[in-house]
């Protein structure tokens, strides 16, 4: 009988937020598998996997994808990766693999539920909770009310696509904006709205920072940018 693959959000980064199905199935499961760049690397999912659950060390599978800029070579390790994961599965393995935040929201393991879905291969996301979401939390604010919308996007998208959110959605969350904090905030100026951010950078670890956009700043890779149509 072939195993099941969960797709685990763990957080953002704080254990005590990795819910309790969450912890049940890694408890549970034969396999935790850990997205990796490279071999040997320390992953943040499974550090934060780890404070709020036991986890053996011979239960941990490293799975790698590769960020290389060439769109051939990232197919071909997502595939490998997928083709991995699927032997285990072909064993009888039930498999937890871990993603930063929630499952579904820019999540690594999305790479490898496509295939497996097609494959015809049993699979399940556990929400966890977005960046964004404890980011609002700890920053003692809402991220929309009323009839206001918000909008997701990455930084990566470009500024003019930031400015073309802005001018569709009341508040907008940005997501990897860790080096293109400045970029927004010149943006921001422009529109006279540079006291209407929030920058939460490591939200949930030791290096935590909540606050206002400081253009100055040096943020690091897990930063995240909540604009509010008021603060």
């Amino acid at each position: 009988m072939k195993g099941k693959l969960y797709g685990i959000g763990v957080g953002p980064g704080d254990p005590e937020l990795l819910t309790l199905k969450a912890k049940r199935l890694i408890e549970e499961c034969d396999i935790v598998a850990v997205p990796v760049k490279k071999a040997g690397e320390d992953s943040v999912a499974l550090n934060i996997a780890k404070g709020a659950t036991d986890i053996p060390k011979e239960k941990i599978r490293e799975v790698l994808f590769t960020m290389n800029k060439d769109k051939e070579k990232r197919e071909a390790c997502r595939q490998a990766a997928a083709e991995e994961v699927m032997g285990w599965l072909d064993d009888g393995k039930n498999i937890a693999m871990l993603a930063l935040g929630d499952i579904g929201i820019y999540s690594t393991y999305a790479y490898v539920h496509r295939r497996l879905i097609q494959a015809g291969y049993d699979v399940e996301m556990v929400s966890g909770i977005p960046s964004f979401c404890a980011g609002a939390s700890r920053a003692n604010i809402s991220i929309v009310e009323g009839n206001e919308a918000f909008g997701v996007i990455p930084s990566l998208k470009g500024m003019d696509q930031v400015e073309k959110a802005m001018d569709v959605f009341d508040n907008l969350v940005i997501m990897k904006v860790g080096s293109h904090v400045k970029d927004v905030y010149d943006l921001l100026v422009s529109r006279g709205r540079e006291n209407s951010a929030i920058v939460v950078s490591n939200v949930g670890m030791e290096s935590e920072y909540v606050g206002p956009l400081i253009p100055d700043r040096e943020y690091g890779y897990f930063t995240t940018m909540i604009i509010k149509k008021e603060l």
